[in-house]
């Protein structure tokens, strides 16, 4: 029996073994998180999501109709870390009695260095913490419907492992930019794990929640970075207001990089409609951008610096030429 064959077996009977059965109604926070479970419950859970694609879980105000959808879960899954600030309210509110559970659990967190005891809730950045979170939720899939337990088990092995492959593919991306092109400037601080883990240097104009103002520091610390490390682009992201960033790129004579996606996926007719495809997609636009020529810092190609030395030399022996002809004419004349 070929490998395909065996897989498509497995999952025709793991659906025979689902069918007929109630599913489970699972409730993430994110749609990150959302995706992540969709992909390990499969047709045994009916996932929904708090927060809708496109919005931003740093300031969003729940609706009674959330309240609605959180009392009727089974299960709840939160990222935790200061991501949520309006969970606990929503949830005691509703009534629920359903298990919320941290997906972030086992995860090394970063911690603020503005804030004490304030960490990065942006973990799911990098691809490897990825793993911790599904591992995390195919445990809680599984201690609610034990009887699923094999086909929890086995969708969590295949989407680690794609999960691994994208790790792989950041890594090689991201040493295509030249080193000292390796820094990242974004809205909100929400790329630090992915470039501990891949090797950026972070900078943004807010901090990791984007529940406050730019400050004139703030630009001025920005402007000051691009200035010295030759920043060819900056990048605006997919639930924050790109003018401030524009404006800054326009100051600095630089390019909007591209629309990167941090709090939330993209829906089914972008570019990042799944949480994989979010990781890839970023990376790619990334590795474009700070690729680049910044051809307003006289950063020029050989080809280009060959021919300003030969443009150069030229007018040189025509000016030469011109004041030697000069000084003969001269003593002609006397």
């Amino acid at each position: 029996m070929t490998k395909k064959i065996f897989f498509i077996t497995v999952l025709l009977g793991f659906s025979a073994l689902s069918y007929g059965q109630k599913k489970l109604k699972v409730v993430a926070t994110a749609s990150m998180i959302a995706d992540m479970a969709a992909n390990i419950a499969g047709d045994a859970a009916d996932i929904q999501t708090i927060v809708p694609i496109g919005g931003d879980p740093h300031i969003y105000e729940p609706t009674p109709s959330d309240a609605k959808l959180v009392a009727s879960a089974d299960l709840i899954l939160k990222n935790g870390l200061t991501f949520e600030g309006w969970l606990s309210e929503l949830i005691e509110n509703s009534g629920t009695k359903a298990r919320a559970v941290t997906v972030t659990e086992g995860i090394e967190p970063i911690q603020s260095i503005k804030y004490k005891n304030a960490t990065d809730p942006h973990a799911w950045m990098e691809a490897q913490n990825g793993i911790i979170y599904c591992e995390n939720i195919a445990k809680a899939l599984t201690e609610l419907s034990p009887e699923n337990a094999q086909m929890f088990a086995f969708n969590l092995e295949v989407y680690k492992k794609q999960l691994e492959e994208t790790d792989r593919y950041i890594r090689a991306e991201i040493e295509k930019i030249p080193s000292q092109k390796r820094t990242l400037i974004t809205s909100h601080d929400a790329f630090q794990y992915y470039g501990r883990r891949y090797g950026i240097r972070l900078e943004s104009v807010l901090g990791t929640s984007t529940d406050a103002d730019a400050q004139t520091s703030d630009i001025i610390r920005l402007n000051k970075v691009i200035a010295e490390n030759d920043v060819p682009a900056i990048f605006i992201e997919s639930t924050i207001n790109p003018k401030l960033l524009e404006q800054i790129a326009k100051d600095n004579k630089i390019e909007i990089g591209g629309k990167l996606y941090s709090d939330s996926i993209g829906d089914k007719n972008s570019p990042a409609p799944t949480y994989i495809d979010m990781l890839r997609h970023n990376t790619d636009v990334i590795v474009k951008a700070l690729s680049a020529e910044n051809e307003n810092t006289g950063t020029k190609s050989p080809a280009s610096s060959n021919f300003n030395w030969l443009f150069y030399i030229l007018l040189g022996a025509l000016l030469l030429g011109a004041f030697v002809f000069l000084i003969k004419k001269m003593n002609l004349a006397g």
